[in-house]
């Protein structure tokens, strides 16, 4: 048994996710939990609401509440939405907790004793009418590389080139849409993560396995232009971590924060240590190399615009500080999923968003899209068009109407028991090949993180059920040969259980319906001939309610209209 840490990038606090937030992180980072929980690794699965910064600050302003009241509302909100989508996190933590508070501090003083940050004088925007410095997404404005007059001042949304507030083109405040602002002098810390460039270089040359997408990201921020450049890692807010030096006072920083980067990945190591405290169980264990983390597998998943964080800025927190902290292994990262001709957006409120989606139709239909179309080699696009045909051709014509068919006509000729009938045959046998190589493919796509080679694969093992049964066709047999047709049921009831453990990563709420329906355990089926005999004669079933309702044409159009605007 291997260990297993995985973590997804961390949801912004301002607001509820869409689908494109889910399918570029959480989502195939929980698929890959439950495979190789299902192939019985130890796994510790972690996620956290980001909740420091300006987007956590400028939401709550714009519900009237105190940051910290909105901050425990959301991350109570999102927890539910996560649990509502079968997203099985480990422990789903906060990054403005005691614990990371702790070790954000902690690392900024063993770099400052390594010499790796330095003190610099700089000249920041400051809103007169406002009274207050407007760092990063305090300030919009014209993006300089694409034009885009919405940019933030840490990023574009757009074309994702991150920027400083000074950058912006016809700058305005967040805050009151002022454009009454100066340019004054402030004090703050920066990383020194060009001297660290070698290290960051050599490692992730050492990354031949990654996805492209991945390295060329990471290697494109480390040798374009100047390489590697010194960055921030304080901000003028009120909302934050404090700046300290472990626990000591930082002369000439009081009133500030860290910045919203330089803490939120070391959320990672918090959480894991939020799940200790509430668990009792040692964190160390799979954070430090010196503690035992030496065995430990670390995967993490993100879209591509997380990758310069993760592949530079945080390997540099984790190096500089000189200490035996475990370093990613893999990072599993995403492009963008579109929405009809369009960007998801959460700051503009465009597309579908998690609590809409659960409202209209089970989580299953959404994972099984969302995961067989993931925006792996290149952008995806949402269309209730396509969303519709997958959703009724793969879900409830092939699997669903495969459960249906046998478990309903079982219980009209045999009963709600697996029938005895005679052995299985050269159909069966055929079918039994088949199944194998067909299994054996999909655990080498779901080890190496092949998400939609996964759901085609999954999609075929069920394809592969539906053309016996129908070549089969107990139904007719059963008028001359009642015993073979009663073998054929006994192996179709079977190939439901094996459907059930095989499909919960992709679809849990849906397998675990059937594995219940199967009276069934979930033991992976490394022999798939044993597997297809694991219901023997006699064993009581339920036959189940229909799995999957088809998606209608007024439905389909009915959604079209709802969600073809903007959210309020």
């Amino acid at each position: 048994m291997a260990r297993h840490l995985i973590t997804s990038a961390l949801p912004y606090i301002n607001g509820i996710k869409h689908l494109g937030n889910l399918v570029g992180s959480q989502l195939p980072a929980d698929l890959f939990a439950r495979y190789l929980r299902a192939r019985g690794h130890e796994v510790m699965f972690i996620c956290a609401t980001d909740e420091h910064g300006t987007p956590a600050e400028l939401a709550a302003a714009r519900t009237g509440e105190p940051v910290a009241e909105y901050c425990a509302r959301m991350h109570g909100v999102q927890s539910e939405l996560a649990r509502g989508f079968g997203l099985s996190f480990d422990h789903y933590g906060r990054s403005s907790s005691d614990q990371n508070r702790a070790l954000t501090q902690h690392f900024a003083g063993r770099l400052a004793d390594n010499d790796l940050i330095r003190e610099v004088s700089e000249r920041q925007v400051y809103s007169i009418d406002d009274g207050r410095f407007l760092p990063d997404r305090y300030i919009e404005g014209t993006c300089p590389n694409c034009g885009y007059d919405r940019a933030r001042g840490d990023q574009c949304e757009n074309c994702t080139k991150q920027l400083d507030p000074t950058d912006l083109i016809d700058p305005r405040s967040a805050i009151s849409g002022s454009t009454n602002l100066e340019v004054r002098e402030t004090k703050h810390l920066y990383l020194r993560q060009s001297t660290l460039k070698g290290d960051i270089a050599t490692w992730i040359d050492g990354k031949n396995d990654w996805p492209i997408l991945t390295t060329s990201i990471a290697k494109k921020w480390l040798n374009d232009g100047d390489g590697l450049q010194d960055r921030g890692i304080t901000r003028d807010l009120d909302w934050g971590v404090p700046v300290k030096r472990g626990d000591q006072d930082w002369p000439g920083m009081e009133g500030k924060v860290f910045y919203v980067w330089f803490d939120a990945p070391i959320e990672y190591i918090g959480a894991t240590a939020e799940w200790a405290d509430s668990n009792g169980g040692d964190w160390e264990s799979w954070w430090r190399t010196d503690k035992g983390a030496g065995d430990v597998t670390y995967t993490q998943f993100m879209g591509k615009d997380n990758v310069p964080f993760h592949t530079l800025s945080f390997p540099a927190t984790i190096i500089g500080s000189d200490e035996p902290w475990k370093l990613v292994d893999y990072i599993k990262s995403f492009n963008y999923l579109t929405y009809d001709g369009g960007q998801f957006s959460t700051s503009q409120g465009r597309g579908v968003f998690m609590d809409d989606a659960l409202e209209i139709l089970p989580a299953d239909y959404w994972r099984w899209w969302l995961l067989s179309h993931a925006p792996e080699s290149g952008d995806s696009e949402f269309t209730w068009d396509n969303f519709q045909q997958s959703v009724n051709k793969d879900l409830a014509d092939v699997l669903g109407n495969f459960v249906s068919r046998i478990t309903k006509f079982c219980r009209s000729k045999f009963g709600e028991t697996v029938p005895e009938g005679g052995e299985y045959g050269p159909a069966e046998t055929a079918l039994i090949g088949a199944m194998t190589a067909r299994i054996r493919a999909y655990e080498g796509h779901m080890q190496a993180m092949e998400v939609r080679k996964s759901a085609a694969e999954l999609r075929a093992i069920w394809v592969l059920g539906n053309e016996y049964l129908q070549n089969a066709a107990p139904w007719a047999t059963f008028k001359t040969e009642p015993e073979k047709a009663a073998m054929q049921v006994r192996l179709g009831l079977n190939l439901i259980r094996l459907y059930a453990v095989l499909s919960s990563p992709f679809i849990p709420f849906s397998a675990k319906a059937m594995a219940n329906a199967m009276n069934a355990d979930d033991t992976w089926p490394d022999d798939v001939q044993q597997a297809l005999t694991t219901l023997p004669p006699g064993h009581a079933f339920t036959t189940p309610d229909n799995l999957f309702a088809k998606i209608t044409d007024d439905q389909r159009a009915e959604w079209e209209e709802r969600f073809n605007g903007t959210r309020s």
